[in-house]
């Protein structure tokens, strides 16, 4: 495996080689003929691991290298740099640790390429669980091999890692010998290695088989007698094999195995079925697998005498009302059959509770290729287009069928297919729901607000994706298009846009994978649009401008079948042994749905006419309807809950005087405290903040917090999405909040009064979002009762700490503890008396993916081993009481339950915890502005009021333009409004003539106010 094999630069080309096996055809079982005159002559087979056994290091770090935008060959140069001598050698023979290895070949990959390479991403890619997963032909052959009594050895070089273990992602059961190059110290192809295996196995050379995917491995080996097999593709290789021993190793159904233990029907009763059916079934058992795919119906393999069937059936339990409705399935099917679309030959609906509990239906086994990875690994570019065009024009089949002339036009009710199937989808939902998605509630608000008309009414197929689609093993056609439970009359581009959901998940998603985090370009797949243009074209039809809408549609509707799948798989009803995972995947694809509804938005907003400047809306933030709180909890929010009826709904409110009644209430009330308790007790705050006893809260502070929570002005920050039941918070929008924000923002003492300011507010959020119930209990509630102040560590001095994948400060498993050594630094709040919970953000798997080595843990700042070095000053200012310190974390120690969400899960928690802070500062940024021009009015002179005209622009110039960075590029697409904004506040600078024309206009429009 990671070997030698790559010292020999005559090889470069096969290490490149993607050895990823090619699709399972799905075939027609019948007798092989075995060619082999010497069957039984070989007694074991030796495997390599790398490039046989899992994808090899040479292909791994091609695809890493376009994704990270590397000189392409860097990896493998480094690799073979040095030949016996070079770090990778070294690496392998066990002569060097893993961390010393990574910092030394990153410098020699930066070197090869002239550019910095983050070769510990590499490695974490490669010895990644997704990466370093088994063929299946070769596990399925392994088991073959020692199910007729041969033995099975793995020869791999290969290497330690950080945790002492060797890299062998293998079942170790699977082999009677394992020889690994850093155990024994010396790698392939030195024959002492092969040596050692055969005096481990107690064979002799002739008596085995090597595979292994570089020659100079292979010739080592045959020159001592081993036959050997040369593996480009593992599928091959098998068929190789299977040559030489004289025996099948694939013997299975593809991709079927034994039927879960909670999936068993009767054989005896199907049987009898079968042979009133079929007539006379002949001699032999009745054959019955499960195919492993299908999360909703389970679907068998049934094999009796000549007859190759699929049994597809509803699953056992109680049921959500209208789903798994195989009658429907087979309905269409056999409609269908004659009008042109592929689908398989059905034979028989029985209802018959009484032959396997559940209504089936039987149809003829179809043997094909399922392509079950989107992104067709193994196949050339110009291959895999010509499937996703073959996927495109069967739907379009589909999508043509004349609904008179199959009978089908009673099959479903003809328009408002989309109100129908959101009202649909929400009851599944809904019935399905073990706890609050707050992007769920956003859409169930949003959908129904922003349909489209619909253009025509056609069969939709509803599931429509490349796995539920069997292709010719020879040619790009698909033979049978199957899974039509959700099929019905309907829009029909509703079925387009889920058949491009691969286009957007990633290639580790679970259940449904995608290839977002692959080029599309290179793979040869098109584009999503380009996918759509492909069918408009194929159709006849115009392109269409709500496409987003249809992606959050899709995507809502997902989330709401994983949410059935999860609460099925609490039950034991789901077919697929991965149903488990599917709750928090439910989540994952609500997100998206709402990221595909805000760039609907955002559309809509470009478009509508500019009649009202100050109230336009464009309905991205969707108001989500308050839910009750449950009898005698305590809500942490003096603000009364908010009433369905006066809810601001779908809109961006961009003045005060569009907030609804309520909020507007809360508005004036803020603005009233602000005038009467806020801004005459700024002089004795800043004596305060000026004097020795600095570094000790304010008496006047603490009383003007009382005064706020009696006027209902208290935790007006947690927003609705987190705290959908306003358990703890005053069930604002961030878009509500914002403008609130503002008006605190217009004294620097304001936000702690109301219980809003930073850094609480994000740890507040963040316990709410992620935080246990425990944790809640401890840190949560006291926090919201303005009792306790927090900080939040996270920015180090040796990184730049602005991504979170930067940090460096370590968290260690050590003795059933969490033990942290670190310094962090700019640590706001850390150095007043009432902080009393840090949250810190460290490193526990510096191995992991790049973005789940992170974890976020509570600690109380009385742990021993935090150390305060020095308060920082801002521009001259201690910002007392809190301040800004420098701390040292050495051999802290927390407990384990202290963990926020999990290990791994800091990333994800630092970027929910962000984005709304960021929010708040800016609108605070606002109010400070719009303080400044209002100070300036109150006393200005002809200088200051010349300046206001350019003031202004200039003031929103540079705000935008913090946004637009914060955006990344999106910020400057048409995705977001933020580019126009930016062009129309330079715009205003020369607005129906230069600012010298205007400065007196203005100057007496902002004085007037005051005259």
């Amino acid at each position: 495996m990671y070997i030698r094999r790559l010292c020999w630069p005559s090889r470069l080309q096969c290490a490149r080689r993607a050895a990823v096996p090619r699709h399972v055809q799905c075939r027609q079982q019948e007798a092989h003929r075995w060619k082999h005159l010497g069957c039984g002559t070989y007694r074991a087979v030796i495997f390599d691991m790398g490039g046989v056994l899992i994808p090899s290091p040479g292909k791994v770090a091609a695809e890493w290298e376009v994704r990270n935008q590397i000189p392409p060959g860097t990896i493998l140069k480094a690799f073979v740099k040095d030949g016996e001598n070079g770090i990778w050698m070294r690496f392998m023979r066990g002569e060097i640790k893993t961390n010393d290895f990574l910092q030394e070949f990153g410098r020699v990959c930066s070197e090869i390429s002239k550019t910095t390479v983050p070769v510990d991403s590499f490695f974490s890619l490669m010895t990644s669980k997704q990466m370093a997963r088994p063929f299946p032909v070769m596990t399925e052959a392994i088991s073959q091999i020692r199910a007729k009594g041969l033995q099975t050895a793995v020869l791999s070089n290969n290497f330690y890692l950080s945790n002492g273990k060797s890299f062998l992602p293998l079942d170790r059961k699977q082999f009677d010998v394992v020889v690994e190059s850093c155990v024994e110290g010396i790698c392939k192809p030195d024959p002492r290695l092969y040596q050692l295996c055969l005096q481990r196995l107690g064979l002799q050379p002739s008596d085995s088989i090597f595979l292994d995917d570089l020659g100079p491995n292979l010739k080592a080996a045959a020159s001592l007698g081993i036959h050997t097999i040369k593996v480009d593709d593992p599928e091959t290789a098998v068929k190789e094999l299977e040559a030489l021993l004289g025996f099948p190793l694939r013997m299975g159904i593809p991709n079927t195995r034994p039927v879960r233990k909670n999936m068993e029907i009767p054989k005896d009763a199907l049987q009898t079925y079968l042979k009133n059916l079929l007539g006379s079934g002949g001699p032999g058992p009745l054959e019955l697998l499960q195919f492993d795919h299908g999360q909703s119906n389970p679907t068998y393999y049934i094999k009796w005498a000549d007859h190759q069937l699929v049994l597809r059936k509803k699953p056992p339990g109680a049921l959500l009302p209208s789903a798994h409705a195989v009658e429907r399935e087979f309905r269409i099917m056999r409609a269908l059959a004659n009008a042109g679309v592929p689908v398989p030959t059905v034979l028989d609906l029985c209802e018959d509770l009484s032959v396997v509990g559940t209504p089936f239906y039987l149809m003829e086994y179809c043997p094909g290729l399922i392509y079950k990875d989107p992104s067709l690994p193994g196949l050339d570019p110009s291959h895999r287009r010509a499937i996703y065009t073959a996927m495109n024009k069967a739907l379009c089949t589909i999508h043509s069928v004349d609904l008179k002339a199959t009978g089908l036009e009673g099959y479903g009710k003809q328009g408002d297919y989309l109100p129908r199937q959101v009202q649909t989808w929400t009851k599944q939902y809904r019935a399905a729901e073990t706890s609050t998605i707050p992007a769920m509630e956003r859409l169930i608000q949003w959908l129904p607000l922003h349909l489209p008309q619909e253009q025509r009414t056609t069969v939709v197929h509803g599931d429509f994706r490349l796995d539920n689609l069997l292709f010719h093993p020879e040619k790009p056609e698909v033979l049978a298009v199957l899974d039509w439970e959700l099929s019905t009359l309907g829009d029909p581009l509703s079925d387009v846009a889920y058949s491009c959901l691969a286009h957007y998940l990633p290639s580790s998603f679970p259940l449904l994978r995608g290839f977002s985090d692959q080029d599309v370009r290179q793979l040869g797949i098109p584009s999503a649009e380009e996918y759509f243009r492909m069918y408009c074209l194929h159709m006849g039809i115009p392109a269409i401008e709500n496409w987003n809408f249809y992606l959050a549609f899709s995507f809502f509707r997902v989330a709401a079948i994983l949410q059935g799948v999860y609460k099925r798989s609490l039950t034991g009803q789901a077919s697929s042994a991965t149903a488990g995972q599917s709750g928090k995947l439910a989540e994952f694809m609500s997100n998206l749905a709402w990221d595909f509804a805000t760039k609907e938005g955002f559309r809509i907003f470009k478009e509508m006419p500019v009649t009202k400047p100050l109230t336009r809306s464009h309905h991205v933030w969707s108001r989500v309807q308050g839910l009750l709180s449950p009898t005698g909890t305590r809500r942490y929010s003096s603000v009364p809950e908010a009433s369905p009826a006066h809810a601001t709904k779908g809109d961006l409110v961009l003045s005060p005087e569009g907030l609804s009644p309520r909020v507007r209430t809360l508005y004036c009330r803020l603005q009233q405290f602000m005038e009467q308790q806020v801004y005459p007790a700024e002089p004795e705050l800043q004596r305060h903040q000026a004097s020795a006893d600095r570094w000790s809260p304010s008496p006047l502070i603490e009383d003007l917090k009382d005064k706020a929570k009696a006027e209902g002005l208290w935790n007006l920050f947690l927003p609705l999405e987190s705290d959908p039941e306003q358990k703890y918070g005053a069930g604002l929008t961030n878009v509500e909040y914002a403008h609130l924000c503002e008006v605190m923002g217009m004294s620097l003492y304001a936000p702690e009064m109301f219980n809003c300011s930073a850094p609480d507010t994000g740890n507040m959020e963040l316990l709410v979002r992620y935080g246990t119930e425990e944790q809640k209990a401890r840190w949560l509630i006291p926090l919201l009762e303005g009792r306790v102040r927090s900080c939040f560590a996270m920015t180090e001095p040796q990184v730049a700490s602005s991504d979170a994948t930067n940090i460096e400060a370590s968290i260690r498993e050590e003795d059933g503890v969490y033990v942290i050594n670190g310094r962090k630094w700019w640590i706001s709040g850390i150095l007043d008396p009432r902080c009393q919970l840090c949250v810190f953000m460290g490193k526990t798997d510096p191995q992991a993916p790049r973005h789940q080595q992170q974890s976020v843990l509570l600690v109380p700042m009385d742990t021993p081993g935090i150390q305060v070095i020095r308060p920082l000053t801002v521009y001259g200012l201690d910002d007392a009481p809190g301040g800004h310190g420098e701390v040292l974390f050495e051999r802290v120690r927390v407990p384990k339950e202290n963990i926020v969400l999990g290990p791994g899960r800091g990333f994800e928690i630092a970027q929910g915890r962000l984005g709304p802070g960021r929010i708040h500062h800016c609108m605070r940024l606002i109010g400070f502005s719009e303080r400044a021009l209002a100070l300036m009015k109150a006393r200005a002179a002809a200088l200051e009021i010349a300046m206001i005209k350019m003031v202004a622009p200039s003031m929103a110039y540079r705000v935008i333009d913090r946004a637009i960075q914060a955006f990344g590029a999106a910020g400057l697409s048409g995705d977001y409004p933020l580019a126009q904004f930016f062009a129309w506040a330079r715009a205003l600078r020369f607005a129906d003539g230069p600012d010298e024309v205007h400065r007196l206009a203005v100057a007496r429009m902002e004085l007037k106010p005051r005259a």
